[in-house]
């Protein structure tokens, strides 16, 4: 389905943008092992528990998420990414971005490479500049 692991990140990524839970969850892989964690809240194991947190968050509207700081280790059959995730919150002050820390943790199988883990939680309000600004992996 997915020939990298980057391209499941980012297909995770457009389904919550686009509000598509099929999309969503045709990135988790079939596994009753899966695992996602969203902020604050309790660990979910189990296709259906992940999926039925997703169809609660995705109810009232898509959502507006942007990865950033991608930061892959990847081996052949597994790769992990650890991002911010940049979202765009009503609050009462107006719109304003939440940063969240994510881990997603893909493995490799037949069917091409697949979310098993989704851990998020809220990152500082105070991120740095270096938090927030893409750079390249290799320094010369």
């Amino acid at each position: 389905m997915y020939a990298t692991s980057e391209e499941a990140g980012q297909a995770f990524y457009d389904a919550l943008e686009q509000g598509d839970l099929a999309q969503l969850m045709a990135v988790w892989a079939d596994d009753e092992d899966i695992v996602c964690i969203h902020p604050g809240g309790p660990r979910l194991i189990g296709h259906d528990a992940v999926m039925e947190s997703w169809r609660e968050i995705l109810a009232s509207s898509p959502v507006p998420i942007r990865p950033t700081r991608v930061h892959a280790v990847q081996s052949m059959m597994s790769s992990v990414h650890t991002v911010v995730e940049q979202l765009m919150v009503d609050t009462s002050q107006g719109k304003q971005i939440v940063n969240c820390y994510a881990t997603n943790v893909f493995h490799k199988g037949p069917t091409g490479w697949r979310l098993v883990l989704h851990h998020s939680s809220q990152a500082p309000a105070d991120l740095g500049p270096t938090e927030l600004q893409d750079v390249p992996d290799l320094l010369h």
